[in-house]
């Protein structure tokens, strides 16, 4: 039996984190995971400012001193002038997986025509896999599931922890004979 999957769900967002703004891209993250994830994890959450050093630190912090195997990092990904998230993940990450920045904006045009301007990507540090996702329970919802059939493998590829997915709602892809 392996260890049960850490996964660590940031979301960036100076209003939040003042108490001034409800996080909902949080509770919607996880909500999400917990209805989806059939094995066992421990999921954390934190609300951190906006701001390229205040990300990056705490991604690596995630990744390199808690050992997290799956990183949704809600907000920060638009033009504004302090959404610097990418910014951030690219300071931090080893590999960058533009596909998935690729497919989610796919998956939200049919939905919004807002969707090109967000900057969404993933990436790999280490062990860990970081996805940055948007803020609306719904997008959240519309992204991952655009991409979540995909992770699974792509954790065990890294060496992270085990997870696996109900079928009803997203079937893990992986190669025959893995």
């Amino acid at each position: 039996m392996s260890r049960p999957a850490h996964i660590a769900i940031v979301t960036v967002s100076d209003r939040a984190s003042r108490g001034e703004y409800e996080d909902k891209g949080g509770p919607g993250a996880e909500e999400w995971l917990r209805a989806t994830i059939t094995t066992p994890m421990r999921v954390t959450r934190s609300i951190i400012p906006d701001g390229r050093q205040t990300v990056a630190d705490t991604l690596r912090d995630l990744c390199d001193k808690q050992g997290a195997d799956l990183i949704l990092i809600t907000g920060g990904t638009g033009p504004a002038p302090r959404d610097l998230t990418p910014e951030a993940m690219a300071e931090v990450m080893d590999k960058e997986l533009p596909g998935f920045g690729e497919e989610m904006r796919r998956a939200s045009l049919r939905e919004v025509p807002t969707a090109i301007l967000s900057r969404q990507t993933a990436g790999i540090r280490g062990q860990t896999l970081m996805i940055t996702i948007p803020g609306k329970p719904s997008a959240i919802a519309t992204c991952l599931n655009a991409v979540f059939a995909a992770v699974p493998y792509c954790l065990d590829l890294i060496g992270a922890a085990w997870i696996d997915t109900d079928p009803a709602r997203i079937k893990a892809f992986r190669p025959k004979g893995k």
